[in-house]
């Protein structure tokens, strides 16, 4: 817009230079017509901005900047002013080993070394979007690269100095995300002031020695073993409980039943048994015994 109000300018003079000549005094009419219309056209471009959606403006005066925010659409303003534009969505900056999944080229993962004197390679991705009303003072006290400024060296400051508590077999499997959510709270309490608000923070991959590696899975392989003899043992105790005390049962009920029957009874019982046999449609013909156990024979067809 600049250049137009500056070739306008420029060309308003020409007109008024031929118009001295009375052969040129037409065209300098009309350069003067021309370069009046680009200057407010010029002048009127200069005096609004347009801001994208997802986007703030911030609006810097001669190196002052102001303190309110553009949000998105057409906005009027002071022609010599400059806009800043900010992206206030969420923005991932991801650090990792290879080097085409990370923001920077090359190897870009984090180096940490934890408590056991081993070095692990962690690659992370970090969510996170500039806060708007925050935007003047992101300008004002950090820049337009708050991601190498800010995001970059905190993130992977938090995660080495975290890491330092924690042994290499606990990171790699069950202190994993008590791990994550440490060092999200402790980016996030550095971020919050600055304004940048942290979303998420994703540990995708721990790479370590193989031969590390190999001995924390024989480990891991270990205690689910003995975890599960652990549950076949109380299942067994549990069982042999059980028979105990189905077989104490049994001995009780067996000890009661022994010492409340008596002969007469068991003859009665009998005889109450066989007579119920004799009188159902099965039976055909009761033969008794002898006189000395008193016990019948029955015949019969079904």
């Amino acid at each position: 817009m600049l250049v137009i109000i500056f070739f306008s300018v420029v060309l308003l003079v020409v007109a008024y230079a031929l118009q001295s000549s009375l052969k040129t005094r037409v065209p300098s009419r009309i350069m003067r017509i021309v370069a009046i219309v680009l200057l407010i056209g010029g002048l009127l471009s200069s005096c609004v901005v347009q801001i994208a959606p997802g986007q703030v403006g911030v609006q810097v005066l001669f190196g002052k900047v102001y303190d309110r925010e553009l949000g998105s659409g057409l906005h009027f303003i002071n022609p010599l002013v400059n806009v800043k534009r900010f992206d206030v969505r969420t923005q991932n900056y991801t650090m990792a080993g290879m080097s085409d999944e990370g923001t920077q080229s090359g190897d870009d993962a984090i180096h940490v070394l934890t408590t056991d004197g081993l070095e692990l390679k962690m690659d992370v991705s970090v969510l996170y979007r500039v806060v708007a009303n925050k935007a003047p003072d992101i300008l004002r006290n950090i820049g337009e690269d708050y991601r190498n400024v800010i995001v970059r060296p905190i993130t992977r400051t938090k995660i080495r100095d975290n890491a330092t508590y924690y042994s290499a077999v606990d990171l790699y499997s069950n202190k994993r995300e008590e791990f994550q959510q440490k060092i999200f709270n402790s980016i996030e309490s550095d971020f919050k002031p600055r304004g940048l608000e942290l979303q998420q923070l994703l540990i995708r991959n721990i790479a370590l020695p193989e031969s590390v590696k190999q001995a924390i899975e024989e480990k891991i392989q270990a205690e689910q073993a003995a975890q599960k003899m652990q549950f076949v043992l109380q299942r067994e105790q549990q069982e042999a409980e059980r028979k105990r005390i189905e077989a104490q049962g049994i001995a009780d009920y067996q000890r009661i039943i022994s010492q409340t029957l008596t002969q007469n009874q068991l003859t009665y019982e009998t005889i109450k048994a066989y007579k119920e046999l004799a009188t159902s449609g099965n039976s055909k013909v009761i033969i008794w015994g002898d006189s000395k156990n008193g016990v019948p024979i029955i015949l019969g067809d079904k």
